[in-house]
């Protein structure tokens, strides 16, 4: 009886499992094959699965709009730079945390644990005015500040609990031997650190690449906004371009994909190492 029910019990897990990622894979299905439709036939019913006009115009007309392409090579760039400035401050933060005691250090951890706490949209209108007077308004300069304001203190939190489990031994080794801190923590430490760096990088750029509204809050024209800003101007007054919104998804999505089929084993390692001692 015990066997058995331990039987039943896999079973519903196993269903319970394959009903969940369904249910969370089906609007990426959707999306992918809507990318391929003429726009009448995303919502035509009943619907079709596979489409009889299957074409890549949308993908075609993307690629073809400098204004789009520049949507995405905005979103890499800056995506890109909030990723390094991130991590070096980040590492540097974090190395003082974990290795020195200073006045005010309680107190400084506990602000940037606070700042985890607030929601984004109501910083907007202060610092929507923060940046007009300093005449950074509609530049890719706003849009780093404001990412990094948001994206720093998950790094040093992570980073710092990543360098709490590394033995001070290591920086002595490299002090004995007639180095320098500075030495010590970007010949030793940081190597060591890949899988909880790696985390903090993908948990970044995923932040950056995605966020919508300070995206659109803090820029006026096409040349300066992303792709999540870009997706939404294809929705018109009088038509929507659903084909084309799916595809943009669809192309938008791959990056974060991609980073993560190819650092997962670090992303998973880095996470849980971070959360192990803080």
């Amino acid at each position: 009886m015990v066997g058995k029910k331990k039987w039943y019990i896999k079973i519903l897990i196993m269903i319970l499992l394959v009903t969940g990622a369904l249910f969370s894979g089906f609007p990426i299905l959707w999306m992918l094959l809507s990318s391929f439709k003429p726009n009448a036939e995303i919502f035509a019913w009943p619907p079709t699965w596979i489409s009889e006009s299957f074409s890549l115009n949308a993908y075609i007309s993307i690629f073809q709009n400098p204004e789009k392409v520049r949507f995405f090579i905005n979103s890499y760039c800056i995506a890109m730079v909030v990723v390094i400035f991130t991590l070096i401050i980040g590492i540097l933060a974090s190395y003082s945390f974990s290795r020195f005691d200073f006045p005010g250090k309680g107190f400084i951890n506990t602000v940037i644990v606070s700042v985890q706490a607030v929601p984004p949209i109501t910083l907007l209108i202060p610092y929507l005015s923060l940046i007009v007077s300093l005449k950074l308004y509609n530049t890719f300069g706003a849009l780093i500040l404001t990412y990094m304001l948001f994206t720093l203190p998950y790094a040093i939190l992570m980073i710092t609990g990543y360098m709490n489990t590394l033995p001070k031994d290591l920086d002595e080794a490299v002090m004995i031997d007639g180095g320098s801190r500075f030495m010590a923590l970007w010949t030793v430490l940081v190597p060591v650190s890949i899988p909880g760096l790696v985390s903090v990088g993908m948990y970044t750029f995923m932040q950056a690449w995605n966020e919508y509204l300070f995206a659109l809050a803090l820029t006026k024209t096409n040349e300066m906004r992303t792709v999540p800003v870009g997706i939404s101007l294809l929705m018109g007054q009088h038509a929507y371009e659903w084909n084309q919104m799916m595809s943009m998804s669809v192309l938008g999505s791959l990056p974060v994909l991609v980073l993560f089929l190819f650092f997962q084993r670090y992303f998973i390692a880095g996470m849980t190492a971070g959360a192990v001692k803080n």
